[in-house]
C-alpha cells in the first residue's frame, strides 16, 4: 500500500538539523522541558512524539482470527480436520476441525483494513491504526501471559510497564497519579493488582486503580465517619507528617514510607482533583452518546449483552481522556475478569460468537469514541494508545463453538503519538497459527521499546540495579518498530 506522507518541520526538527552551537544547547533545554523533575530521566534521550499513553488491556485472551486477522483459508475449508503439518501443543483439547470466524469481515479506511463485524465501530479509524500481527507469547497460561504483556516478564515481582514510565518520566501536573489503572468493574483479571505494581521501583510508581462505577471510585481518599471532619482531618495529616518525617529520617534508603508519605501529599490534592475528574455530568449529551452512556439508569439482562458492555467499557474510556487531558501520563484500562462463568472475560472456549459477541463491541464503541475524542481535542497527537491482550485463540475447534488457547501468535495495535496508521504489520500464517516469518516474529519487548522510543527513551538506558542485575522493561530484548513510526 501507498502511505502519503506530509513533511512536517518544527522546532525540533530545525534544532536536530543543526546539531552545533545554540542549536544543540537549544534541543538539550527542549530535552530537559519534557522530562519531568520527578522522573530519573532529567534529559530525555532524543526529541519525543508522545507524552502520555493509554493501554487497552483485553483479559482472558482476544481471538485475533475473530477480530483483527482475517483469514479467508478458514472459510474455505471450515470443518474439514485440522492439519498444521506440524506436533501442536494445545492448552486444553482445542484441536478439532478448522473454524472459520463466525463473524463477517468487511474493508474499512482508504487502506482496505479487513475488520469484523462485532469491532464496526472501529473501522472509521483503521487509517490511524497500526495493526501488528505476528505477536508471539511464551506460554498459553493466562497468569504468566498477562504478566508478561503488563510488565515486559512472565512471574511476578517485576514493574509494570506503567510504573516505569512513571518511574522516568514523573507526573506532567501533581493534582493526580502519574499512573491510573481503571480494572473490569468484575473484578481484576489474572494477577490482580500485581499487573501494576512498582516491582523493586519505588513504590509512589505503582498503578492507582480507580472503579468508576462504584459509589466510592478510589478507596480511602475521603474519611467516611461523620466524626471526621475537615479540620480534624488536616489536623490529623499534620500530626501523621509529622511523625512520618521523624520515622524516614532514621530509615534512609527505604522508599516504601515516602511513597506513602507521597501518597498521602497526593491524596489530600485528589480530594479536589479527582471528584472532579470523573464527573461526567458536564459532559455534552452527543459526547455521552458516542461512548454508549446515553442509556443512564438503563437495566440490563443476567446474559452478556453488548449494550452493558458499551456503558462500562465507554465509561472507562470517557473518564481516561479526562484524565489525560488532566495530566496523568499512562492509564490503563481492563476489559475482562478472572475466569468467571458464564464468561465476563474473552476467555472463549465454549463459544466465541456468545462471548466475543457483546465484548467486542461494547470495547469497539469504547475504544472508537475514545479515539475520535482523542482526535478532536488534539491530544491523539501526541498519546499512544495500545491495544492489548495475552495472547491469541486457535484456528480449530475447541468443541464446535469455541477456540483453545494461542501464544504462538495474536494482534497488537497502537495508533497516535507518533504510529503511522493504515498498515498492517508482521503477518500471521494462512490459518492464523503462527507468524509466517518465523524467524522474525513481533515479541512484547519490541512494543514496549517502540513506545519508549516514542516517549524520548531509550529503553537499553533505562535501567535499575536489583539483585545484582541491570534490570529493565525490555529485559535483554527489544527491537523499535521502525515500520510503525510516522
Amino acid at each position: 500500500m501507498v502511505i502519503k506522507m506530509e513533511n512536517q518541520f518544527n522546532r525540533r526538527d530545525a534544532l536536530t538539523k543543526g546539531a552545533t552551537g545554540f542549536g544543540s544547547i537549544a534541543l538539550a533545554t527542549l530535552l530537559q522541558q519534557d522530562a519531568n523533575a520527578e522522573g530519573v530521566v532529567k534529559v530525555l534521550h532524543h526529541p519525543p512524539k508522545a507524552k502520555r499513553v493509554v493501554q487497552l488491556f483485553m483479559a482472558g485472551a482476544a481471538s485475533h482470527l475473530d477480530l483483527w486477522d482475517h483469514k479467508p483459508m478458514l472459510e474455505k475449508h471450515h470443518g474439514e480436520p485440522s492439519d498444521f503439518g506440524e506436533a501442536v501443543e494445545a492448552f486444553q483439547n482445542g484441536l478439532g476441525p478448522w473454524m472459520k470466524s463466525p463473524f463477517k469481515f468487511s474493508p474499512s479506511g482508504e487502506c482496505g483494513k479487513p475488520i469484523s463485524e462485532v469491532v464496526e465501530p472501529l473501522a472509521k479509524h483503521v487509517d490511524e491504526i497500526a495493526f501488528v500481527h505476528n505477536m508471539v507469547g511464551k506460554t498459553g497460561v493466562h497468569s504468566q501471559a498477562t504478566y508478561l504483556q503488563a510488565t515486559g516478564f512472565d512471574r511476578p515481582g517485576f514493574p509494570g510497564v506503567g510504573s516505569w514510565i512513571s518511574y522516568a518520566l514523573g507526573s506532567i501536573r501533581e493534582e493526580l497519579p502519574t499512573f491510573v489503572v481503571l480494572p473490569d468493574h468484575r473484578g481484576f483479571a489474572s494477577n490482580g493488582p500485581k499487573n501494576w505494581g512498582s516491582g523493586f521501583l519505588p513504590a509512589s510508581s505503582q498503578g492507582t486503580a480507580i472503579f468508576p462505577q462504584r459509589e466510592n471510585p478510589i478507596e480511602d481518599l475521603r474519611p467516611n465517619a461523620a466524626f471526621a471532619t475537615p479540620a480534624a482531618d488536616r489536623d490529623g495529616l499534620e500530626l501523621l507528617q509529622q511523625l512520618n518525617r521523624k520515622f524516614q529520617s532514621q530509615r534512609t534508603g527505604d522508599s516504601r514510607l515516602e511513597a506513602r508519605i507521597r501518597a498521602y501529599e497526593l491524596a489530600a490534592k485528589m480530594q479536589l482533583s479527582a471528584p472532579e475528574a470523573l464527573d461526567l455530568s458536564g459532559e455534552p449529551a452527543h459526547i455521552l452518546k458516542m461512548y454508549g452512556l446515553d442509556r443512564q439508569n438503563a437495566t440490563y439482562p443476567d446474559e452478556i449483552n453488548p449494550e452493558e458492555e458499551a456503558e462500562y467499557f465507554g465509561r472507562k474510556c470517557l473518564i481516561a481522556r479526562r484524565l489525560l487531558e488532566r495530566g496523568v501520563r499512562f492509564v490503563q484500562i481492563w476489559s475482562g475478569n478472572d475466569n468467571s462463568f458464564p464468561r465476563r472475560n474473552w476467555d472463549s472456549h465454549e463459544n466465541i460468537k456468545r462471548d466475543h459477541g457483546p465484548l467486542a463491541r461494547g470495547m469497539a464503541v469504547g475504544a472508537s469514541a475514545l479515539l475520535a475524542d482523542l482526535k478532536q481535542t488534539g491530544l491523539l497527537e501526541d498519546t499512544i494508545v495500545l491495544w492489548t491482550t495475552e495472547f491469541g485463540r486457535m484456528p480449530s475447534t475447541q468443541g464446535s463453538l469455541g477456540r483453545d488457547h494461542n501464544p504462538y501468535v495474536f494482534t497488537n495495535w497502537l495508533a497516535g503519538g507518533g504510529i503511522k496508521g493504515g498498515i498492517s504489520y508482521g503477518p500471521s500464517d494462512q490459518w492464523g497459527y503462527k507468524p509466517l516469518d518465523r524467524e522474525h516474529p513481533t515479541e512484547v519487548y519490541d512494543i514496549h521499546a517502540t513506545i519508549l522510543h516514542l516517549l524520548g527513551i531509550d529503553h537499553k538506558q533505562l535501567t535499575v540495579r536489583h539483585d545484582g542485575i541491570d534490570r529493565r522493561l525490555t529485559d535483554v530484548h527489544g527491537h523499535i518498530l521502525q515500520d510503525l513510526i510516522a
